[in-house]
């Protein structure tokens, strides 16, 4: 019979947290590994020429962060910012960056069992940011593969790209 640290190592080894944010009607998830800091929307400073989806840079601590809307990137309809916009500070692949979301939600623990892989929708759209799609109780999470998002040839927000 395996002992009860053995049973846990296995359960945390099967297990992941993620960060659960809105944008619209929907709930995202990203690695909770990814999470530096969460703050409220704060003015930018914009940079010339940037994508429509960079807001602009932040001062933090004496760093220099990007600022990335998400709703932008995923061509969501654009909103005003309100009370409950926040922006997730994130230390991804040695770099900080920011993005911007509706709201957190919470941190959640999902089993492999609870994460199913992203449906295929041939050339419909781009899936490869998808890690699956996490269940938990009656709600759906759309997982996101942070890193691949950001780190991507749109994005090129991470030097090289990593495709």
């Amino acid at each position: 019979m395996e002992s009860n640290a053995i049973a846990s190592e296995r359960h945390a080894a099967a297990t992941r947290e993620f960060l659960t944010f809105v944008l619209g009607a929907e709930e995202y998830g990203i690695d909770i590994l990814c999470v530096q800091e969460i703050r409220g929307y704060d003015a930018v400073t914009k940079i010339a020429n940037a994508p429509a989806f960079i807001k602009g840079v932040i001062n933090l601590r004496g760093a220099i962060v990007p600022i990335i809307d998400l709703r932008l990137r995923f061509n969501l309809e654009r909103v005003d910012y309100n009370e409950f916009t926040v922006v997730i500070i994130l230390n991804v692949l040695n770099r900080t960056l920011g993005i911007v979301v509706d709201g957190v939600s919470d941190v959640i623990a999902l089993a492999s069992a609870d994460i199913k892989p992203a449906p295929d929708f041939s050339s419909t759209f781009d899936t490869q940011y998808l890690m699956g799609l996490g269940t938990v109780d009656d709600r759906m999470l759309i997982l996101v593969d942070i890193e691949k998002l950001l780190g991507s040839k749109t994005m090129q927000l991470l030097g090289d790209s990593i495709e």
